[in-house]
Order: structure tokens, then C-alpha cells, then sequence
């Protein structure tokens, strides 16, 4: 790189492990009475499935 060269650096992000996915793991128990099991594949809302943090927003809002 050159002096006048800045260097981009992208920071994972800490909600999603910068994949830009959050999985959330679920039970159910159905009209037989057996639990279901399931795997909730959602965009992770802080960094907009980017996987990186976004300037200017810091981790999960709320």
C-alpha cells in the first residue's frame, strides 16, 4: 500500500459471529404430545447480514 492508501478493516460482528445468520434453536410439542425440534435461520438485524459491524451502530439494539 501506498502512504496515501487507508486500509479498510472490517470488524466481525459480535451478535452473529460475523456469518450475518442468528440461529435460535426451538421445541414444540405437537398434538401427539412429541417434542419437535427446530432450527429458527434468521438475518442477523445488527449488522443486516453482512457479518461485519456497520459504522455507526454498536451490537443488538434494544
Amino acid at each position: 500500500m501506498s502512504e496515501g492508501t487507508v486500509a479498510f478493516q472490517r470488524t466481525p460482528c459480535p451478535d452473529c459471529n460475523g456469518t450475518g445468520e442468528l440461529r435460535i434453536e426451538s421445541e414444540n410439542i405437537n398434538e401427539n404430545f412429541e417434542v419437535e425440534k427446530q432450527t429458527v435461520i434468521t438475518t442477523c438485524p445488527a449488522c443486516q447480514g453482512l457479518g461485519f459491524q456497520v459504522p455507526g451502530k454498536s451490537g443488538a439494539s434494544g
